[in-house]
């Protein structure tokens, strides 16, 4: 099952009474398998269109914006990259080439962090 960049999985096309995980994939794909979330499997069957709507989803450990990244963890991967967009309480791992894309993963990653030097490197002499 292959995905495409633009391509939006949407958890509450067959499962609205769910946490309403989704995804906007940003890149790669060829090797997608599954995602799981409150113990559904979405796989290229909730691909939509369209963005529903948006209210009533729950959001989880994985914030709005984040990018998880197939290709930083696992260089010999298809790449995947996907933006949470919304929803994710129930989120437990993408598959993808035969690889676990977890919550772990943006730890291991360190996202969330702000990229720059170190402010003391920056800083006028005689300060500190």
């Amino acid at each position: 099952m292959a995905l495409k960049k633009g391509d939006f999985i949407d958890e509450r096309k067959r499962h609205p009474q769910s946490c309403g995980l989704l995804i906007k994939v940003m890149g790669g794909g060829e090797g997608f398998e599954k995602i799981v979330c409150c113990d559904h499997e979405l796989t290229e069957d909730d691909i939509v269109a369209e963005i529903g709507h948006q209210g009533g989803r729950k959001r989880g450990a994985l914030p709005p914006a984040v990018i998880l990244d197939e290709k930083k963890l696992y260089p010999d991967s298809c790449g995947l990259r996907v933006m949470i967009m919304d929803g994710g309480a129930g989120f437990k791992e993408i598959r993808c080439c035969g690889h676990s894309l977890t919550v772990s993963s943006m730890r291991e990653l360190k996202y969330g962090r702000l990229r720059g030097s170190d402010p003391q490197q920056n800083a006028p002499p005689g300060t500190a």
